[in-house]
Order: C-alpha cells, then structure tokens, then sequence
C-alpha cells in the first residue's frame, strides 16, 4: 500500500506559476514511475507529465510542454511539478501517480493522491 497527498494547488492569474508537491509513504521501498495527471469539470481525467524512478527519462503532454517541469527527490519521497507560464485552460483538480505503468501517459498507475485544485484566471 502506498499513500500520496498532494499540496501546492491555489489560485493564480494567467501567466503566473505554481509548484505541486507529491509526498508518498508507505511501501516507498519500490522503484515506482511517478505521473501527473489533471482533470477539468466535466472532462475526463488526462496526462500532464512524468518520471522514472531515477529521474534519467521524463515525459510531457505536448500541451505542458516548454511551461512545466517535473522532477523528483527519491531521498524524501516526494514529486513536484514547476507550472510555469499559467493559462486559464490549465485550470483542474491536478493528481498524482506511483505505479509500473507499460505506457506512462495512461491511466495505468496503482496509486493515486486525492487531488489538488489549480485556478487560473485571465
């Protein structure tokens, strides 16, 4: 069993940045892929970014891409995601992901955080 809880959501005007957190806990023996996903009201939930174990490979959507940034601290269990350069269609409930996924951009993660609420305005 493993346990994350996401912090870093809030409110912010277009063109502004956030930094999402990621703590993870229990089994953190294991050598889990770690992923972001978000979902807007209404829509279905949709990759953002993630990253292996080691840190050595990371993915994005092509919507993030150039604005966002994902990285991890293996020593404290923990993920973020830099949002750089906020558009209102950033705006969702922001999710995180540990798991052994064959594809990274699927949903196919075992673990999954309660969520986070991210807010952009023009």
């Amino acid at each position: 069993q493993v346990q994350l809880v996401e912090s870093g959501g809030g409110s912010v005007q277009a063109g502004g940045s956030l930094r999402l957190s990621c703590a993870a806990s229990g089994r953190t023996f294991r050598r889990y892929t770690m992923g972001w996903f978000r979902q807007a009201s209404g829509k279905e939930r949709e990759f953002v970014a993630a990253i292996t174990w080691t840190g050595g490979s990371t993915y994005y959507a092509d919507s993030v891409k150039g604005r966002f940034t994902i990285s991890r601290d293996n020593a404290k269990n923990t993920v973020y995601l830099q949002m750089d350069s906020l558009k209102p269609e950033d705006t969702a409930v922001y999710y995180c992901a540990a798991g052994a996924p064959v594809v990274v951009a699927t949903l196919d993660y075992a673990y999954w955080g309660q969520g986070t609420q991210v807010t952009v305005s023009s």
